[in-house]
Order: structure tokens, then C-alpha cells, then sequence
């Protein structure tokens, strides 16, 4: 009882998935992915089994029609499903079972598909495919936010709002370049779960966002001088050489939850200067 959407970053090539529903913890149920296999949305009554075997599939070369014509087939009830599967490529497979509870539908489009049940209309999924082709310039994170607020704004879940979800795989995305969950975001149990989790995207930018090299500003000259006065003020340590500046800012920078910030020694992002920089 939920809608969703599943996508495809045409330049990046990340695969995301987002979700809202009158339901407790949704994200934990719908939502599976994994960087170089696919995205598998399974939801109405639920099979969740859907998620991890139909990334298997993926994972073993099925298109994303393919695996989810495995998962039907071996269903005793897929009247009561709906899902969406994507692959690797950006191929889009959507299923909702004529025994979905109305409105229930689905809309695919060019590397996304957008699926909805228990829904005031199919203006919710429709809203959804139009943020989708209308926001094409914003990052996948960001876009699949965009397209559950139009939904929502559509109509949404006949039922009210609960709780959202956000995840993006890439590989070596994650924390550290250790896992490929780039960004994995639940708002459990929330009045307004989408507002919620946009919310949570912004911070989860601020700490985690890695910046790129054009964004990088040398430490030398004033800008050293005025980091070290930051960083002394707040009690970070020695600051006498360059050296010592790197190693103090990396001590703050890791109490502040901004370490994946730090991606060239002596170097520092806009962002982690403006937190320096504040109060």
C-alpha cells in the first residue's frame, strides 16, 4: 500500500529507489539494490523475497523483463503484487496485479518506472514520470525526492503519509569506498515522511558528500592562517606547519562527522570551511 519509483542515473550510471507509505518502516520492505545488478521494488502485498532473489537474477545476467518474469512465475499469488525491477542498464520491468487494491497502477518511462497502490488516482504516478523527465538536470538522490513530493502532492497514498525511503547504490559509494550504498535513508514513522527525508538528503550531504578536485581550495597564505585560528580556537592542536594544519584539521573534521570531506591533504571544500567558520 505504497508508492514508489525506481531510476537509472544515465551519466553516473547509480541506481536508485525511493518510496512513501501509510505504513510503518517502509523502506525496510521495499526497496532492495546493488551497484552493477539492479533495483527491485516489491510492494501491494508484499512478496519480499522479490528483493534479494530478483537482484540474483540480475546479478547472474537477467534483464530486468527477464526477472521479473521468473518471480511471477514462480508466485502463487501475483495478483496481489506489484513491482518494479531495474537492471544495470537501465531496463525497466513493472508489474501490478489485477488484485491490487485501487488505484493501482504503474508508468515506466526512459531508465525509471514509477508504481503506486491503494493511491487517490493515477495522477500520483503520472506526477511522478513528469518530475522524473522534468528534473532530469539534479542528481539521482535529489530527483527521486523531487518525483515522490510531486506524487504526493498528486494525491499520494489514499491512506496518509508514514513513513519514506531513499536508497542509491554505486559502487564503492558508501562510507570509506567500502560498500556500495551511497546514500540509504529511512524515515520510519513521520507526520510528514517526505518533507522528512529531504531533509535528512541535505545532511546527509553536508557530512558525507565527497567533493570533486574543481571544488578544492589550497590551505597556504591567509586561508591557512585563518583555518589554524578556527582550528585553535576550538581547541584541534598544534598548527605550526602545514603538516601539523592537515593533521588537526583531519582531528576536527573527524568529531564533526566531516572526515569524507577530506580528500587531498592540504586542500579543503567550501562546505567544510563553512563549518569551520560557523559560530
Amino acid at each position: 500500500m505504497t508508492f514508489s519509483i525506481v531510476a537509472r542515473d544515465p551519466e553516473t550510471g547509480d541506481l536508485g529507489g525511493a518510496v512513501q507509505s501509510k505504513f510503518l518502516s517502509v523502506g525496510g520492505l521495499v526497496l532492495h539494490g546493488r551497484a552493477g545488478a539492479g533495483m527491485v521494488a516489491t510492494q501491494a502485498w508484499a512478496n519480499v523475497s522479490y528483493g534479494p532473489r530478483g537482484l540474483a537474477l540480475l546479478e547472474a545476467g537477467a534483464t530486468a523483463p527477464q526477472a521479473l518474469e521468473v518471480l511471477l512465475g514462480a508466485d502463487d499469488q501475483p495478483g496481489v503484487r506489484q513491482a518494479a525491477i531495474l537492471d544495470a542498464a537501465g531496463r525497466v520491468a513493472a508489474h501490478t496485479g489485477g488484485e491490487c487494491p485501487d488505484w493501482a497502477g504503474h508508468r515506466t518511462g526512459d531508465g525509471f518506472s514509477c508504481q503506486g497502490n491503494i493511491l487517490v488516482s493515477s495522477a500520483t504516478v503520472e506526477a511522478m514520470a513528469a518530475a522524473m523527465r522534468e528534473r532530469a538536470g539534479l542528481e539521482l538522490p535529489e530527483r527521486l525526492v523531487a518525483a515522490l513530493e510531486a506524487g504526493q502532492a498528486a494525491g499520494g497514498d489514499a491512506r496518509g503519509q508514514q513513513s519514506a525511503a531513499l536508497l542509491v547504490v554505486r559502487e564503492g559509494g558508501g562510507y570509506g569506498g567500502r560498500s556500495d550504498r551511497h546514500v540509504d535513508l529511512r524515515v520510519d514513522d513521520h507526520p510528514t515522511p517526505i518533507a522528512e527525508l529531504g531533509r535528512l538528503l541535505a545532511l546527509h550531504r553536508r557530512y558525507f558528500r565527497r567533493p570533486s578536485d574543481g571544488e578544492l581550495v589550497e590551505l597556504t597564505g591567509p586561508l591557512a592562517a585563518e583555518v589554524a585560528g578556527h582550528l585553535a580556537r576550538r581547541g584541534a592542536g598544534p598548527t605550526g606547519d602545514a603538516a601539523a594544519l592537515w593533521a588537526a584539521l583531519e582531528g576536527w573534521a573527524g568529531l564533526e562527522n566531516l572526515e569524507e570531506r577530506l580528500v587531498r591533504p592540504g586542500w579543503i571544500d567550501p562546505t567544510t570551511l563553512g563549518v569551520l567558520r560557523e559560530g
